[in-house]
Parts: structure tokens; sequence; C-alpha cells
């Protein structure tokens, strides 16, 4: 294996790492603010922020003394410190003297940027998902001390983190646990309704007298099954009938149709302003209210926008359709995502769906990294899901995703 094929390799581990962590970029996250905070007040400085880094995105999970949810990866310095081996983390005395900076937007204009310094977010694999970093407006230069307290905190984030994730994912458990249930009085319908049907077959036959006990028996068997069926009715009914009365509320780790298109609006609507972008979402109106897991769901769909917008050119429409049914018991998501953008071959599509990871610049010089479709294939494969790409060079690409989201 080559050398960029290895880095390819590591990164696209990196980004699984941190897509498992099943975070939602938009919602709060528990635990965090305080924590940034007192990063910001420990080192004297007037902006600390919580980032991680996706194929794409740099997104600030928790913020102090600053309002920004996320901003292009090319223009963030914490794509640097992710770079940086160990946990020395990196720092930069003027950011308004360094050629790597000093052209980007909030070191140009306000708040006038100068003194970065940032300290990975280490997983305990070794991968880093993003950076604690610590900013201000004046130069200036932080002790040891202070550094090796921002180290202690970024490894606290991480921990609040996977304790995050792991609270939902035993949240999800729990809801799998129910839903087997469901399924199994489902399952047991079936016979219990052929259990019934052959007594009312023994029952309706011109018996002998003295084949009574038999029929009595036969009839507490035929009582017995009724209120099984009866029971199992009961439990499906709860979850599955009367839909027009279930509560719209959501629980940790879930999502819906109405709730996931506000989220990716907002989300995205930096990027789409940027190139001036008309995005459409359409929402299958049937099931929009029902609730389903958004493990996987934002990053597959995070990955799969932020690749069009990157591809259309400025002015040029994206559209994506979102419908959710229900196969029996379990729940199947479709998304649909579509772009008059700059198209792909053939051979590039080929590429992709066989795990290729090259890369191309955009059509504003966006820097091209290669492994955000490679990721969201990983993701939809997680989930046993289909992914199919249909591209036209110079007429766009549609990508359409199916998978179970229970």
């Amino acid at each position: 294996m080559n050398q960029i094929s290895s880095l390819h390799e590591t990164e696209l581990e990196r980004l699984l790492a941190l897509s498992n962590l099943g975070i939602d970029y938009y919602e709060p996250k528990q635990g965090l603010n305080f924590l940034t905070e007192l990063a910001a007040k420990i080192s004297g400085t007037e902006i600390s922020l919580v980032n991680l880094i996706d194929s794409f995105t740099q997104w600030s999970v928790s913020s102090y003394g600053i309002d920004i949810t996320q901003m292009p990866k090319e223009d963030s310095v914490c794509q640097f410190t992710i770079q940086t081996p160990g946990n020395e983390g990196f720092e930069v005395g003027d950011l308004s003297a360094d050629d790597r900076f000093k052209h980007v937007f909030y070191v140009r204009d306000a708040p006038n940027l100068k003194y970065y310094m940032g300290v990975p977010l280490t997983s305990p694999e070794g991968y880093n998902l993003g950076a604690l970093c610590v900013m201000d407006s004046q130069i200036m230069h932080l002790s040891e001390d202070v550094k090796d307290v921002l180290r202690l905190i970024a490894r606290q984030i991480v921990d609040r983190l996977r304790v995050n994730n792991l609270v939902a994912n035993l949240k999800n458990k729990v809801k799998e646990a129910e839903l087997n249930q469901k399924k199994l009085a489902h399952d047991i319908r079936g016979p219990i309704s052929g259990v019934i049907g052959l007594t009312d077959l023994i029952l309706e036959e011109e018996l002998p007298a003295s084949s009574q006990e038999i029929k009595e028996y036969t009839e507490m068997i035929k009582q017995s099954s009724i209120s099984l069926l009866d029971l199992s009715k009961d439990i499906l009914s709860k979850e599955f009938d009367n839909k027009a009365n279930r509560s719209p509320e959501l629980n940790e780790g879930e999502t819906n149709l109405v709730k996931l298109k506000e989220t990716i609006v907002r989300l995205l609507a930096p990027q789409l302003k940027v190139k001036n972008i008309d995005f459409t979402v359409l929402l299958d109106q049937e099931n929009q209210f029902e609730s389903f897991s958004k493990l996987y769901v934002l990053q597959i769909l995070g990955n799969l926008l932020s690749n069009s917008i990157k591809f259309t050119k400025a002015g040029g429409i994206i559209t994506l359709k979102m419908n959710l049914r229900r196969n029996e018991l379990d729940l199947i998501l479709e998304l649909i995502v579509e772009d008059n953008g700059i198209g792909m071959s053939s051979s590039k599509v080929s590429e992709i769906l066989d795990d290729g990871t090259s890369t191309d610049e955009g059509t504003r010089g966006e820097i091209g990294f290669g492994l955000g479709l490679n990721l969201v294939k990983q993701l939809v494969q997680q989930q046993n899901g289909i992914l199919e790409i249909d591209s036209k060079l110079g007429v766009g690409t549609k990508f359409r995703i199916e998978m179970k989201v229970n």
C-alpha cells in the first residue's frame, strides 16, 4: 500500500470513529458548555470552541465567546491540530502574520482573531476527532501548565462525548428490545389464529357423548388462544395503530422527517448561502411525524449534501427527497439527493462504489478530501442499506439511499 492510500485509509477510519459516536452537530451536547467555558477562563482568552471535523466541515458543537456552528474544513485552524502527532497541540501566536491563515474571514474581518491554541480530541483508539481550541484578538502565549490543563479538559470532553453516546446506545437497545417484543407478539398471531381455526373445525363436528371431556378441553384451548390473540393485538395497537393520536414528541436519539428537515436546513444554511444554491426539501406526508433513530442519518445526509454543494456551481439547484415507509415492523428510510452540478463519469461512479478515494476540486476551488462519499458507502453498509448513484458529466448527480432506521 502506498503512502497516499495509507493516509486515505487512516482518515476513513478516523471519520468512521467520529460517525460511530452518533453525534447530532446541531443539538446541544450534554455537559460540554461548562468545559468549554472553563477552557477559556483558565487560558484567559475571549473564545473557546469544541470542534469536530468531518470530511468537509468543522462543526462547533460547543462555543464560548462567539456564536458559530460550522465552517468549511479548509478555513479552519483546527484541521492542523488534528494532524499534530501526540497530544502536544498546535499554537499560532499571530494568525494575521501566518500565510496559512491571514486571509480567512475570522482573521481578516471581525473578530480579527490573532492567537490560537488547539489540543486534539483523541479517542481511546487514537483517532483525533476534532480539537478543543482557545482564541483571542490579542497576541499572547500560554504557559505549559495552562496547556497541560487544556489537555486534561480535552480528555474530559472526549469522555463526555463517549458517555453521551453510551447513554444513547442504551436507550436504543431498550427501544430495540421493545420492538423485538412487538415482533414476537406479531409472530405468534399467525400460529394462534391457526389453532383457533382448528378448534372451530373440531367444535363443529358431531362428537359422541364419550367425547364430551375432549370437547371441554378443546373449548378451553380456544378461549386461551383468543385471549393470547387479543393480548398480542393490544400490544401492537399501542405502537402501530391509531396513528392520529401518536405524540410527535421525540426521545433522545430520535428524529422524524419534519425535525430532520429543520436540522439539515439549519446546518447547511451557511454553505448554501455562500454559493447561492436553491435548496428544496420534499417530505413524504404519510409518515412525516413517525419517530426513528437518527444514528448515522445526519452523517450520511451531511456528507451527501456537502458533496453536492461542493460540485454544484453558484446559483445551482439541489433537491432532497425523504420518504419513510413501514415494512411490517421495520422502518425504511429513503433519501434522494439530486443536483445539477458538474456530474461524474461512469468510471468515477464505479470507483466510489468500489471504495475508491480519489478527489477533485469543487466549483469554487474547494479542497477535495475524497472520502465523503466513501464514508457514506461505509455507513450505509453498516446499516445493511443500499447506495445508488446516477450521474452524468455536465448534467448532475442523483444519489439514492435506502436503509432501516428502527
